[in-house]
């Protein structure tokens, strides 16, 4: 074969292809369709509007709700429709025969359009479906929508689905007559029954930072369904998700299929997507493997459908791009997978999924030149588009599957919208080929001679208006991905290296000293009440006035150091936490039982506050002028003096070093002390900040007993500024006390304090069930509720309160509950035996305030460690204790609102006004909220925890604290003190000013002097 010219005849057959499908319909019947189309694709910003009400559409239960939407969605892009359209969405009733009217023509339009896309509701229409397939010659494989999964209730009803959806289209395939297209290919019989389905939907924590438990668990429910498909001769298929899921679903596939009872079984196949990077290794691998298992499967190569998600994703947690950039690579790559697939076709039988044309006809021509027999290859493509392609391929005697999705309307729109995008896309095939008409010669180009350039992506929208001031950048140290087998490995073997040094102890460190002090703080890992992490000194009413004198005397040199050199030392600091970084995320997990991305992410917060502080004071440097002839005016900032911060034990890396670094930048020294809970953490900060080079009483290190210490260090006269987060109580007796002003003090104190909240998540009647629900667990429970912007109340339309309360049960019952150094383990347990009881107190007060929905049984982990499990209160009085006090723990309350205005009323009725939340999809009461939810930090359509630095300032006003935010531009205010001087430089007429260098280059002289 070494004079076969395979882009020649790539070529050919894509000619002949096209030739055949110029023969055949239009690629969309309807007019319908074809107008939704047609506005999708004139206009980027119709075609996202457009698309959102028709994901939106089927949660509307009025023609009151659809017309408004109606409105809502396409008003902002009414100069963008055809004229009639537009007229006709301005016009149109609330109410009436004609709102009824227009609700119902869009209702019908949708589904008219849905059923483009989604074959069947339910197994009798599925297999009309698929009888009216094979009689055009074309195999089908059934995709069961609906895969978001919040529970095991909702696990177990996907399985039970599949196996019901297996059971009837085995019997209903031993009816078919065999077709030999479809039905025989090159290696023997091909099973007529062909089901593709999603692991991820076969367990509610389908987790990669836990492979073995979710491996376990998925096999767990997937072994009946591969049981029932091999008793009925179906062939199986495991579909491909998001590039997180990629390496577990690999994984699990290969373990289930190398179970003795499925080893010998050749009707399985998995899914691997060409514009992942990765997409080669993996193919490479599945090749060793299945020649290893000594049996073939079947591989679907397709292009991939989550592009955007993904390149969002990576870009907004800094990862690298998983997939490639350019459309002409991915084309490229699906043609170099091919190529691998068909010289492996032995161990990998190809299944090429795709409707571009040139791909096909270079799958062909590869299998021609490997000298493929008839039925080597099969192409598979999805029901509802290219029919026109479909239909010339078999003419051209080739075994066609049809991608089938099934479900109902509603949980299937998520699926037609992602089609709809990718049929409307710039760089759709189908779009450019039947609809624009591009030459089939640029159709047929290769791929891999094409400039990147030419089919550069989409790029994510920016965000915020186009005019705002342009700022330097700034880069959040991204935060790990522990899908990454790396990442596991090396947070693993953190936990066993530091498990090591449990026990130890550790000093203050006062002006550079170490001192040990007769008294200490015992800390124990909240998971294991007998794991003593490590022994701190604990400082005492002296051992403070020590702390600050210190500090007082380093307070010139480190003043007047220079701010470049402050931020060289910051930038120092930055470098080492990124070299310890599992190991503090490691001590984080044993002194403060956080999970291990909360762990991860606390000290990925820590690094972005010394590089952002670092950044910021260079830019306060310079002072600012304004002068005017004879008089010259510079302001300028400079430092308070001694700082002292009072960090909490919840974030115990971030927060004490977000607070301490912002007074360094700012100039000032500090005495640094940490919460009882967290002083091992805290010792291990000092540390790096001694490593970096600070110079000794810059920093001191200070822990011990709040109540001893701290009104010390409150009240001291030298101290000019006090950084707290903690508790309302505490928070407010410090602002008293530092108000106070004793002869021997020369200034004002000033005070910033953090106090927590009671954070509410308005759900909204339109809301995506599914992201409301797991963004409210997530919010509620993550960390044991033990977050100052944790979501302690959900207010829920009434409409939908009883389905919203049912889904978050079950989600909650799904979550488990155990220690934090074990990642399958999402609730660990709160921070001490204290805490415990304080939130054992508010569940009985709530269990006579409202009703217990949920309640989790711990057994023993209870004599174990400080476990509270999650509970749940339903049908909550707006005024109850458990609905105003700010509780700290993993409890929540569902409140019931009628409308918009009551959810805002509750939402805004308590004494504090630090975080909040919407879920909804109406724009108009998206605007309300963001105008009349007054919090600090107001989250939309996402979790309501998890601010990062500079994207999301942080901090709350009311009694949540005093309206600063921490990671903002101007949180280094708190620490500096503005100055400003004015010279006069006018002397009896004469300005010396006016004849300088720079009065001569702005061509400025006295009148008369030319």
């Amino acid at each position: 074969m070494e004079s076969f010219d395979l882009e020649a005849r790539t070529q050919a057959i894509g000619r002949e292809i096209f030739s055949r499908v110029r023969g055949h319909h239009a690629l969309l019947d309807g007019w319908p369709q074809q107008l939704m189309m047609n506005w999708g694709m004139s206009d980027e910003r119709v075609k996202a509007q457009l698309f959102r009400f028709v994901d939106v559409l089927p949660t509307l239960g009025s023609a009151r709700a659809v017309n408004t939407h109606l409105r809502e969605y396409l008003e902002t892009v009414g100069a963008r429709l055809p004229a009639l359209a537009s007229r006709l969405i301005e016009r149109v009733p609330d109410g009436g025969w004609i709102a009824r009217l227009s609700a119902n023509a869009a209702r019908w339009g949708a589904r008219a359009m849905a059923r483009r896309f989604i074959a069947a509701s339910n197994l009798p229409e599925a297999i009309e479906t698929i009888t009216r397939l094979r009689r055009r010659r074309l195999g089908f494989t059934i995709d069961l929508l609906g895969e978001a999964v919040l529970s095991e209730l909702e696990a177990d009803r996907y399985q039970q689905s599949y196996l019901q959806l297996i059971e009837g289209l085995g019997q209903q395939a031993a009816r078919w007559t065999p077709d030999p297209l479809i039905d025989h290919g090159a290696w023997g019989q091909v099973p007529a029954a062909n089901v593709s389905i999603k692991l991820s939907s076969l367990d509610s924590r389908f987790d990669p930072i836990d492979p073995e438990r979710t491996s376990a668990a998925v096999r767990e429910r997937l072994r009946p369904v591969l049981r029932a498909a091999r008793r009925r001769g179906a062939f199986v298929n495991i579909d491909m998700e998001q590039f997180a899921y990629k390496d577990l679903t690999l994984q699990i596939a290969r373990e289930v299929f190398d179970e003795s009872e499925f080893r010998d079984w050749p009707d399985v196949g998995v899914a691997v997507q060409a514009y992942l990077l990765s997409s080669g290794a993996d193919l490479a691998k599945l090749a060793e493997w299945a020649e290893k298992r000594g049996t073939s499967i079947c591989v679907r190569l397709v292009k991939g459908a989550y592009w955007d998600f993904e390149t969002v994703l990576a870009a907004q947690n800094g990862w690298r791009l998983p997939v490639y950039a350019h459309k002409s690579q991915t084309d490229a790559n699906f043609e170099t997978q091919t190529e691998f697939l068909i010289e492996h076709c032995d161990v990998l039988r190809p299944a090429i999924a795709s409707h571009n044309i040139r791909s096909i006809g270079r799958a062909l021509a590869l299998a021609e030149r490997r000298g493929l027999p008839a039925g080597a290859l099969e192409f598979q493509m999805l029901y509802g588009m290219a029919d026109p392609v479909k239909a010339s391929l078999v003419e051209m005697g080739q075994r066609v599957r049809v991608y089938t999705p099934f479900g109902e309307l509603l949980p299937g729109m998520a699926y037609l919208v992602r089609r709809l995008l990718e049929n409307t896309s710039n760089e759709s095939f189908l779009r450019a080929g039947f609809l624009e008409h591009v030459p089939e010669e640029r159709l047929l180009m290769n791929p891999a001679e094409i400039p990147s350039h030419s089919t550069q992506r989409a790029t994510p929208p920016r965000l915020g208006p186009a005019d705002a001031p342009h700022r330097p950048a700034f880069h959040n140290e991204p935060q790990t991905d522990f899908s990454r087998d790396g990442a596991r490995d090396a947070m693993r073997d953190a936990l066993a290296s530091m498990g090591h040094q449990l026990g130890r102890s550790y000093p203050l460190v006062i002006g550079g000293r170490r001192t040990t002090t007769e008294r200490t703080i015992e800390s124990r890992n909240p998971s294991h009440r007998g794991q003593i992490v490590g022994h701190s000194a604990s400082a005492s009413a002296a051992d403070a006035l020590a702390a600050v004198a210190a500090a007082k005397a380093a307070f010139p040199g480190w003043r007047d150091i220079g701010v470049p050199e402050r931020a060289r030392l910051l930038r120092q600091a930055t470098e080492i936490l990124r070299r310890r970084r599992f190991e503090l995320a490691a001590w984080e997990v044993y002194e403060t039982a956080k999970q291990w991305r909360e762990a991860d992410a606390d000290v990925a917060e820590a690094i972005d506050y010394c590089l952002f502080y670092a950044d910021e004071i260079l830019k306060l440097h310079a002072p600012r002028r304004r002068d005017v002839p004879g008089e010259e005016n510079e302001s300028f900032y400079e430092p308070r003096g001694v700082a002292v911060t009072i960090a909490p034990w919840n974030f115990p890396m971030a927060i004490l070093c977000g607070m301490t670094t912002a007074a360094l930048a700012a100039g000032n020294t500090v005495v640094m002390k940490p919460a009882e809970q967290s002083p091992i953490v805290a010792a291990k900060l000092m540390e790096v900040f001694e490593e970096a080079g600070f110079p000794p009483g810059v920093v001191n290190f200070l822990p011990g007993v709040g109540e001893e210490i701290g009104p010390t260090l409150v009240a001291h006269p030298d101290v000019s500024a006090i950084a707290f987060t903690g508790s309302r109580a505490v928070g407010l007796q410090i602002q008293a006390q530092a108000a106070q002003t004793p002869d021997t003090q020369d200034h004002v104190k000033r005070v910033i304090t953090e106090m927590g909240g009671k954070n509410a998540i308005i759900v909204d009647d339109d809301a995506d069930l599914d992201e409301a629900v797991h963004g409210v667990v997530a919010s509620a429970f993550g960390y044991a509720g033990q977050k100052c912007s944790a979501c302690s109340r959900v207010i829920v339309m009434g409409s939908i309160y009883d389905a919203f309360v049912n889904r978050l049960v079950e989600a909650a019952r799904s979550l488990r509950v155990g220690p934090a150094e074990d990642p399958a383990n999402f609730v660990g347990p709160v921070i001490d035996d204290e805490a415990r009881r304080r939130i054992l107190g508010y569940i009985e007060q709530g269990k006579a305030e409202g009703r217990l929905a949920y309640a989790a049984d711990i057994g023993a982990l209870a004599e174990e460690g400080s476990y509270v499990p999650p509970h749940i209160f339903a049908d909550v009085p707006t005024g109850a204790s458990i609905a105003q006090d700010e509780i700290f723990g993993p409890v929540l309350t569902v409140l019931r609102a009628a409308e918009l205005n009551e959810a805002l009323q509750i939402a805004n009725g308590t004494r504090y006004a630090l975080t909040g939340g919407l879920y909804s999809r109406s724009p108009a009461h998206i605007a309300r909220v963001r105008r009349e939810f007054r919090v600090g930090n107001l989250y939309i359509n996402r979790k309501i925890t998890g601010a990062w630095v500079d994207r999301q300032p942080f901090g709350g006003f009311k009694l949540s604290g005093g309206g600063t935010q921490a990671g903002g531009s101007d949180y280094l205010h708190n620490f500096l003190i503005a100055r400003t001087i004015t010279e006069n430089t006018l002397r009896h007429g004469f300005a010396p000013d006016q004849f300088d260098d720079s009065s001569q280059r702005r061509g400025k002289g006295r009148a008369g002097e030319d």
